[in-house]
């Protein structure tokens, strides 16, 4: 499968060489094409992992990529990684899995979540 984000016409980002930028903070996972908002994506944390994670930025709001290795699934098929420095200040989405009965039942990972990325 071909990086997604190299197929987008973003003149706005650049691939990231160097020292870590104080204006931007490191999101790593599996980008996606948002599915209906071109100037969004979507970017999946722990893709292989017992918890991924789903998030959603804006693409104005990502300033460098890194490309980071590859994770491999069972079958030996390999997902593209990346890192993606997202602008400080930014607001980004993160969509949080819940079961559908009644009542509806929240998955509560909002804290977990706040854990793994910011060390809380």
């Amino acid at each position: 499968m071909d990086n997604y984000l190299e197929m987008l016409p973003l003149s706005g980002i650049a691939k990231y060489t160097g020292t870590q930028p104080k204006d931007a903070l490191p999101f790593d996972g599996y980008p996606r094409q948002h599915p209906s908002e071109k100037n969004k994506l979507l970017l999946v944390h722990d893709p292989l992992g017992l918890a991924p994670t789903l998030m959603e930025f804006k693409l104005e709001d990502v300033l460098f990529v890194e490309d980071i290795p590859s994770a491999v699934t069972e079958e030996g098929e390999g997902v593209p990684l990346v890192k993606l420095w997202i602008r400080r200040g930014a607001h980004g989405v993160i969509l949080e899995p819940f079961e559908v009965n009644n009542p509806i039942q929240f998955a509560n990972k909002s804290r977990e979540i706040r854990e793994r990325f910011l060390g809380n």
